[in-house]
């Protein structure tokens, strides 16, 4: 190993594209939003930010359910409609 060896960038792989934090009508959402989930009997839920992303949160229930899990497998958006 040379002297410059040490300094040569690694080949670490990019980042994996996170889904877009957008409902089904491709409406913008972030912290705080109020939102109707069309998956996993939610019903009306608050999106939350925790340390791995977003999250949200059943105002009924309390269930929380990871944006992850939210994704439309077709469009990439997020499987909610935004409460007006």
């Amino acid at each position: 190993m040379g002297l410059f060896d040490f300094f040569k960038k690694k080949n670490t792989p990019p980042p994996l594209p996170t889904p877009e934090m957008a409902d089904l009508s491709n409406n913008a959402l972030q912290e705080g939003d109020v939102v109707e989930a069309l998956r996993y009997g939610l019903g009306p839920c608050k999106v939350i930010r925790v340390e791995k992303g977003f999250e949200y949160e059943s105002i009924g229930t309390g269930q929380r359910v990871s944006y992850l899990r939210m994704v439309d497998a077709i469009t990439g958006l997020q499987k909610v409609k935004k409460a007006d």
